[in-house]
């Protein structure tokens, strides 16, 4: 029997917009082979509950980045900022699509705003989807649009992507490189930080740099998350927490979700699906030593990331859960890791 799967972050919104309207509800309710989810494929998979990202994709600057990450040490300039202007309308967009895509699904479907919801969906077989945002461009400075994005649904906020916003910097796709690349928070994003800690909108860590962690970690009231990062210590990326940063998780009762991308798995840094499973168990056993085994859960990346080949798409999640029990992980932490660390930490934050 299938353990049901919690996914901390998956980009299905971006791949789905990116499509042509004609095509955005097949893409979604028959498994046409195309990106990493779609409806079918998720039940067949266990997948039952999860962050879907409205995410502002910057303007092609002509750099192949398969390339550049396929051979390191690399080191990407931040894109530049995306105004109010630019981004707003793209976040409306995919705000739009993902109530859509809970519309044609029939049922099957349902956008959440509380672990109740999650729990009722989980219970009766629908797919519950949590409105997130992955970088804050689309926020106004007096956070007006914040108050209408999450009477939309959105429970889940990063304050920036790996680029700068108003509220601060993201870190750039750099490798080897510790996170510590620039200034922490703006007085915009301390507000964003306690704004959100009043509507009980948890805020993800992923993408912020040291100094903006830190600033966080400071302000914040509630458990510190960042819902797909891998480990410094075993691979050197400005994206992954260094020890510090998953105490600091550790000690506010936070979480971390095993993010499945190449980059961020494998010691060498490179982007190559071409990797057995050691690296994935190796970042599970050094993260879990590291936070306890109630601190820890997935944040695939689906539809956002190049994956290993044993992974490939949402339908390797039993294969992956397989894999751990076989490294030895016992069936109560099988189950703790999939869903129940993660509903656990919602009810920690959400409000």
């Amino acid at each position: 029997m299938l353990i049901p799967v919690f996914d901390g972050h998956n980009d299905i919104l971006l791949r789905q917009c990116l499509a042509a309207p004609h095509q955005r509800d097949a893409l979604w309710l028959r498994n046409e082979g195309v990106g990493h989810l779609d409806l079918p494929r998720m039940q067949r998979a266990g997948f039952a509950a999860g962050f879907f990202a409205i995410y502002i994709p910057s303007p092609d600057d002509g750099i192949d980045r398969d390339v550049v990450m396929d051979a390191p040490p690399y080191d990407m300039a931040l894109p530049e900022p995306i105004s109010l202007n630019a981004a707003q309308p793209v976040a409306l967009t995919m705000a739009a699509q993902l109530m859509r895509m809970e519309r044609v699904s029939a049922g099957a479907f349902q956008i959440c705003r509380s672990v109740a919801d999650i729990r009722a969906c989980m219970a009766r077989g629908t797919i519950a989807g949590i409105m997130h945002m992955e970088g804050a461009e689309a926020i106004d400075e007096g956070l007006d649009a914040l108050y209408a994005f999450h009477a939309m649904g959105l429970r889940s906020l990063g304050p920036v992507w790996s680029r700068p916003t108003i509220f601060g910097h993201g870190v750039p796709f750099r490798f080897p490189s510790s996170p510590d690349t620039g200034p922490g928070l703006t007085e915009a994003g301390r507000a964003l930080v306690r704004a959100c800690n009043a509507l009980g909108i948890m805020l993800d860590l992923s993408h912020l740099n040291e100094a903006g962690f830190n600033d966080v970690a400071t302000l914040s009231d509630a458990p510190l998350v960042a819902t797909h990062s891998n480990a410094h210590a075993i691979t050197p990326s400005s994206r992954n927490l260094t020890d510090r940063q998953l105490a600091m998780i550790r000690d506010s009762n936070g979480m971390v979700g095993l993010n499945f991308a190449t980059i961020f798995l494998r010691p060498d840094g490179r982007k190559s699906p071409e990797m057995d499973w050691e690296p994935v168990l190796r970042h599970m056993d050094y993260l879990i030593t590291h936070l306890g085994e109630d601190r820890v859960g997935f944040g695939s990346d689906f539809d956002g990331a190049t994956l290993p080949r044993g992974i490939g798409d949402v339908t390797g999640l039993p294969i992956l859960l397989d894999q751990l029990a076989k490294h030895g992980y016992s069936p109560a932490l099988l189950h703790k890791l999939a869903h129940q660390n993660w509903l656990a930490l919602l009810e920690r934050t959400w409000r």
